[in-house]
């Protein structure tokens, strides 16, 4: 599991030092609909910090290195998942995605990821981010295995009041391997965008053309909005940081200054000393976009641009069953490569923060590699509440591919 859920057995760090030593009182509804369904948590996975971060670079603790290359990142900030299940230490692993945090490691891991709709699975016992972004879902090899376990952590939650009500369908007989008539829509611009690179695209055209082999139809689409997705993103969710994150002041738990000689003394050196600096960033960012004197010009215009994006999708669904892009723009950097440069980093996620800001599943699947063998991954974004279609698109052509199966050099099967 990722180390942003509350656990009786394990340390919740959520990669910070604020919370060095904290153990929960209860577990989170996800680890314990894994253990009532006999699975076990061998242990939790480092994480960029508060899950903020694009990389695995920010934590406090360590640098997770990409199986494919160790000298690159493994994507963030679920890559210690996304790590583990593509070096196979296990057969799959719990993520939390708030802009793509789940697809954007599986991508450029070679695993699968999924997003399911917000609501689908329980966020109680989630650390949370951005309450209105964060959903919690599985990485695994393959659609399948990630359809089973899917099918475990969904379903209402009581003690969650934004978990949908009505059960979960059964995703694993949802895979038939038939995508014939299945419309899936591109967007204009997603697949040449300035900066995007030219291998990863054409892998994922070519993924594309798989599908179309398979009886799929492609049509075009327009996400007009789409452009103003990372900006929209990142003050909505930066606003919502800023205020989860004023929890942690060293009264109640986790760490705490020594020696301070004031109670406000206390507040500041310990949120000072405990966060880091992405973490201090955010929400310097997002208290300023909540002020008064701001929160019209940018926090109140973010929310009318999110319900924009909402409508785009929900037009371009009126032609197509499916909404089709790359996961990624490239490839894994090179880790320490853009740790001075926090715009490159959040361009990781152009394509993936949409989908959290309209509240739709979304997939990543292998879809090839780069000349230097470094995978690359396809996303499938769907109606609410439609995981169904998502996995057996990526199902369909998990059976007609094999970069699921492949492993990187030194593992075993």
């Amino acid at each position: 599991m990722k180390d942003i859920f509350a656990s009786r057995e394990f340390e919740t760090h959520c990669g910070s030092r604020i919370l060095a030593g904290f153990r929960a009182p209860y577990d989170a509804t996800v680890l314990r609909r894994l253990a009532e369904a006999g699975l076990v948590v061998v242990g939790s996975t480092n994480m960029d910090e508060f899950a903020m971060g694009s990389s695995t670079e920010n934590s406090a603790f360590q640098v997770t290195h990409n199986p494919w290359d160790p000298a690159r990142i493994p994507g963030g900030s679920s890559g210690g998942s996304a790590a583990a299940v593509a070096a196979r230490m296990v057969p799959a692993a719990l993520g939390t995605d708030t802009g793509g945090s789940i697809r954007q490691p599986a991508a450029l891991c070679g695993v699968v990821g999924i997003k399911p709709t917000y609501g689908r699975v329980s966020r109680y016992g989630l650390v949370a981010f951005a309450s209105s972004l964060d959903q919690v879902g599985p990485i695994a090899r393959s659609c399948a295995d990630a359809a089973l376990l899917l099918g475990v952590l969904a379903g209402h939650d009581p003690r969650d009041a934004t978990s949908y009500p009505q059960p979960a369908p059964n995703f694993v007989a949802a895979l038939t391997g038939e995508v014939s008539g299945l419309r899936i829509g591109l967007p204009r611009g997603f697949f040449d965008g300035a900066g995007a690179d030219p291998e990863t695209m054409a892998a994922a055209r070519e993924a594309l053309s798989t599908l179309q082999g398979l009886g799929a139809k492609t049509v075009p689409v327009e996400l007009p909005n789409s452009a103003h997705g990372i900006a929209t993103y990142y003050l909505i969710c930066t606003a919502e940081a800023s205020s989860n994150l004023s929890r942690y002041d060293g009264v109640k738990y986790g760490f705490r200054a020594p020696a301070a000689a004031t109670l406000d003394e206390m507040y500041e050196r310990t949120r000072s000393e405990g966060f880091g600096a992405e973490v201090k960033r955010r929400i310097l960012l997002g208290t300023y976009v909540l002020s008064a004197g701001y929160y019209d010009a940018y926090y109140r215009k973010a929310q009318q641009v999110r319900t924009l994006i909402r409508a785009d999708f929900a037009r371009a669904f009126e032609s197509c069953d499916l909404v089709a892009m790359p996961t990624t723009p490239g490839p894994a950097w090179r880790i320490g490569e853009r740790v001075d440069d926090p715009l490159a980093m959040y361009l990781a996620d152009v394509y993936t923060v949409t989908a959290n800001l309209a509240g739709l599943p979304g997939l990543s699947v292998p879809c090839g590699f780069t000349r230097a063998g470094l995978p690359v991954g396809l996303q499938l974004i769907g109606r609410p509440l439609d995981e169904v279609t998502v996995l057996r698109a990526g199902d369909a052509y998990q059976r007609h591919t094999d970069f699921h199966e492949r492993v990187p050099q030194g593992v075993a099967r």
